[in-house]
């Protein structure tokens, strides 16, 4: 699990080393006309370098933060955002986009993992 949302290490499936690091997370009605919160990461490895940006539909934050019991917060989206892009990074899903919105169920996986890495906290 990811410790610090806004620099970690993450390996690819073929044994490379990613460094990701959190840019800025904006409302994307601002900049796309999207109804979605935009949370915008790049990634390096070597000389490799991407930008990738994690589309998180507002509707499914709307829903998840009601069944999960919590508010909408900018560290909750951003760590929803940087807990996807881990993923995709382990498994090379999606890496060919730029712009990536995950699912709903994919929030509410990513979300039992935050919750279960807060209870392990404590």
């Amino acid at each position: 699990m990811i410790e610090d949302y806004r620099f970690f290490e993450v390996a690819d499936p073929f044994g490379e080393l990613w460094q990701v690091k959190f840019l800025w997370q904006q409302n994307a009605i601002s900049i796309r006309h999207a109804d979605a919160v935009d949370v915008k990461f790049i990634i390096s490895s070597g000389e490799a370098r991407q930008e990738k940006v994690i589309a998180l539909a507002h509707p499914d934050l709307l829903a998840l933060s009601a069944k999960a019991g919590r508010p909408v917060a900018d560290s909750w989206v951003s760590r929803l955002a940087a807990v996807h892009l881990r993923r995709m990074i382990e498994t090379w899903e999606d890496m060919e986009k730029t712009i990536v919105s995950p699912s709903l169920a994919e929030l509410e996986t990513h979300n039992a993992a935050l919750e279960q890495r807060a209870s392990a906290l404590r």
